[in-house]
């Protein structure tokens, strides 16, 4: 077997300069290309004002456990390149994730760009990697917190999605999130992936709404809904999107404000199980985004739920209950194996 030093095992940064290196991207950097072991970084606490970019393989980063350990960054879509071009959606993220077998603990990832028609979208992480793991983590922002991908096939509205993974292979990809707390305000959870949330905190932020001003009813009666919490586009041919297990869905928000998710592409698939659905949860539950197409296509589903947001009777047509012999497909091991088997490993 071969002797692998331990100085490239494992990586410590510190802000103070009592690391290996100062920042995380030059601790990624230092890296060497196509490693087939595990590098674990060490990410002393402190505020990271750092964009990051992760291709390496088998990265693991480890933040503090006692004191917050902050990786922050500001960009957002309405920003415009040196060229005049727009960033759009996918450039972004404070944190890219491009590479396969990634995990981290204890890290807040926040996209501190804000809100409005002047923001757009600004993702806090774009994970297009599959066997990713996430526990103990914090994902803040506004609109689309958290993109899981892959990319949709094309995008709706315009030639080109741009960003890091623009006409790259579309690849099925699973990922892991555990004992961590997402907050946003529109799509905020949005994207391709087959994604286990266990035992999250899923907290829908109220945000301004120009709208209410109107005086048309229609506006009105709109303007009272302050998001979505996902926005899936799982590809047809895949059996699971987003599922969330024990989860906790929490808000500053009104009553009836958010709605369960909408569909980014049809063939979404969103479950929610064994989860407490606060009041900020609308009585319907999901919304078809004005395609009423979707309604056939889509997979909504929910068990076992409890709390003020949790009642069905007043839900759309086209989500349904799962039963007793279905809810026993929807556990982390069967969601997540795919083709290599893969289950995360064992960890509070």
């Amino acid at each position: 077997m071969q002797y692998i030093p331990a100085s490239l095992l494992e990586i410590t940064v510190s802000l103070d300069g009592s690391g290996d290196y100062t920042s995380i991207q030059s601790a990624i950097d230092a890296i060497p290309p196509d490693r087939e072991y595990p590098t674990t970084i060490y990410i002393q606490a402190g505020i990271y004002n750092e964009k990051l970019h992760i291709e390496k393989p088998y990265v693991r980063l480890i933040g503090n456990s006692d004191q917050p350990t902050v990786i922050t960054y500001n960009d957002y879509a309405r920003k415009t390149f040196p060229d005049g071009s727009l960033y759009h959606t996918f450039y972004s993220y404070t944190v890219f994730v491009g590479s396969d077998d990634f995990s981290v603990e204890h890290v807040t990832f926040i996209n501190t760009a804000g809100a409005g028609e002047q923001v757009g979208q600004a993702l806090a992480v774009y994970v297009d990697s599959d066997r990713a793991v996430f526990r103990h983590c914090r994902f803040i922002g506004q609109q689309d917190t958290l993109f899981t991908g892959p990319l949709p096939p094309q995008p709706i509205d315009r030639g080109t999605f741009g960003g890091p993974r623009e006409g790259a292979p579309r690849r099925k990809q699973r990922q892991y999130y555990k004992h961590c707390y997402i907050e946003g305000n529109v799509d905020f959870i949005f994207g391709s992936a087959t994604a286990v949330f266990e035992q999250c905190e899923i907290f829908a932020r109220k945000r301004a709404l120009l709208s209410q001003v109107s005086v048309n009813p229609e506006a009105t009666e709109q303007s009272s809904i302050h998001g979505w919490l996902t926005a899936a586009s799982t590809p047809e041919d895949v059996k699971y999107g987003y599922v969330f297990i024990d989860c906790q869905l929490t808000s500053d928000a009104p009553a009836h404000s958010f709605y369960l998710g909408r569909p980014w592409r049809n063939y979404a698939k969103v479950a929610f199980v064994r989860c407490d659905i606060g009041e900020h949860i609308h009585p319907e539950g999901w919304h078809n985004w004005n395609k009423t197409e979707a309604e056939s296509s889509v997979i909504y589903k929910e068990y076992g739920n409890q709390g003020a947001g949790a009642s069905r009777e007043q839900r759309v047509s086209w989500s349904s209950l799962l039963d007793r012999t279905e809810v026993e497909e929807y556990t982390v091991a069967r969601i997540l194996a795919g083709e290599d088997s893969w289950l995360p490993e064992a960890g509070s």
